[in-house]
């Protein structure tokens, strides 16, 4: 850590329901003497910004239970700070497997004045081709995970269905966790993933293992991760457009940090999400296409009932001119307007021969609605209490179904309505 303040401590909380509190304190460190560290280093070739600092402070995790955790750092000066860690589960055999997404958090992060989409000067041309580890986060230390990742670890802990954690990069280095998962959920901005971990996800769900994508823009970013010396991965490689710069193609020709529907090696993500990015940003009341639909049970809905804001600030919708898996059903068809273009979004379900079921919401607001009209998001972008009702009982629906097993075994098959829906 590096702070101007005297001293600081540290506290760990484990996020999930404990009857309401949402975490629960498991650790806290003594005082520690404050330091500031030397200067951030700049990479010039890449633009990769790293803080390579000395350790301040040693935490043994024993005994911590396998979970999604924050550790606030608390100044002497009053300033606090957040540190997201997953205590990772070794395996998910009969439990659902909540993947937290670090490659994405990194990608966006701009602490030292980079990240993947802009430079110092605010400009995409001088954007970091690669982006590391080795630095703070910006903002409060943790902002995706709070804003789209929080609200659905505490509501799966509340349902009390066995539950096992790790992250999009662990799925890469070890993709045994996937083995005898019920089901899978990639949570609301889940953006980069490597083609290792997209392949063991799509293995896992042809081996019976259910997914949920429970945000948009999923799977859409091609990335290469590199590890340091030591053997752990450090470092988020994406050129997006600057691709054919990029030194490793000479050896791997078809392995292009950009996007995954791209020459070359081109691969649309809706081959595995049923559903493709379309678009940013937007703001639209989310359409209930599908009232009957068996994850809408309980909620009351009819078709037509709509919910503000509830489908932004980026959007997925089936499109059968990519490649897009068959029976698939559109369960929500939302209007829209983006960049001046009038579309849709869609949610959407099918399965696979295995038995797996495969839900996509088709907006990234979908795990904030989990929070509409509450304190605990201050972004919910209008989205009121009716809506998180909504949003509560259809993902209560998907997790409950998806950790019995192949949903197939025990919810209604879709029927492919795409052809009617766009007619």
């Amino acid at each position: 850590m590096s702070t101007t303040a005297p001293g600081f401590r540290v506290s760990a909380f484990r996020v999930g329901w404990y009857g309401g509190a949402q975490a629960r304190l498991v650790w806290q460190s003594d005082r520690v003497a404050g330091r500031t560290q030397q200067r951030p280093k700049l990479a010039v070739d890449t633009r990769t910004i790293t803080a390579d600092w000395e350790p301040s402070l040693q935490v043994r995790a024993d005994g911590w239970p396998e979970g999604a955790y924050l550790l606030r750092l608390e100044a002497e000066n009053g300033n606090q700070r957040y540190v997201p860690l997953v205590v990772r589960s070794v395996s998910a055999v009969g439990r659902t497997l909540l993947m937290h997404a670090p490659a994405t958090w990194q990608a966006y992060n701009t602490w030292g004045g980079y990240s993947l989409y802009e430079g110092r000067d605010g400009t995409y041309t001088h954007r970091a081709l690669a982006v590391s580890f080795d630095r703070p986060y910006d903002s409060n230390g943790a902002e995706k995970f709070m804003v789209y990742e929080r609200a659905l670890v505490v509501l799966a802990e509340r349902l009390g269905i066995p539950l096992a954690y790790t992250t999009g990069v662990d799925v890469h280095l070890a993709h045994s966790v996937l083995r005898g998962a019920t089901a899978a959920i990639a949570l609301g901005h889940d953006e980069y993933w490597t083609p290792e971990q997209r392949r063991y996800v799509a293995q896992a769900r042809d081996t019976g293992t259910n997914l949920a994508f429970l945000g948009a823009n999923t799977c859409y970013r091609r990335v290469r991760l590199e590890m340091a010396p030591t053997g752990a991965v450090r470092t988020v490689v994406c050129y997006k457009t600057d691709y054919p710069v990029d030194p490793y193609l000479i050896d791997h020709p078809t392995m292009a940090t950009t996007d995954f529907r791209h020459r070359p090696g081109a691969d649309p993500e809706s081959s595995l999400t049923g559903v493709i990015y379309e678009g940013y940003p937007t703001d639209a009341p989310y359409v209930v296409e599908q009232p009957d639909h068996w994850v809408f049970e309980g909620t009351g809905v009819r078709r037509g009932d709509s919910f503000d804001h509830l489908v932004g600030v980026e959007y997925d919708r089936v499109t059968p001119d990519f490649p897009t898996p068959k029976p698939i059903e559109i369960v929500a068809h939302s209007p829209l307007v983006c960049n001046g273009r009038h579309s849709h979004a869609d949610s959407a379900y099918y399965t696979v021969p295995s038995g797996a079921g495969v839900f996509a919401s088709g907006t990234m607001r979908w795990v904030e609605g989990l929070m509409a009209g509450t304190h605990d998001d201050g972004r919910d972008h209008g989205m009121d209490a009716r809506t998180r009702a909504f949003v509560t009982r259809t993902t209560e629906n998907v997790l409950r179904a998806f950790a019995q097993g192949p949903a197939v075994k025990h919810r209604p098959a879709p029927t492919d309505n795409v052809g009617t829906v766009y007619a």
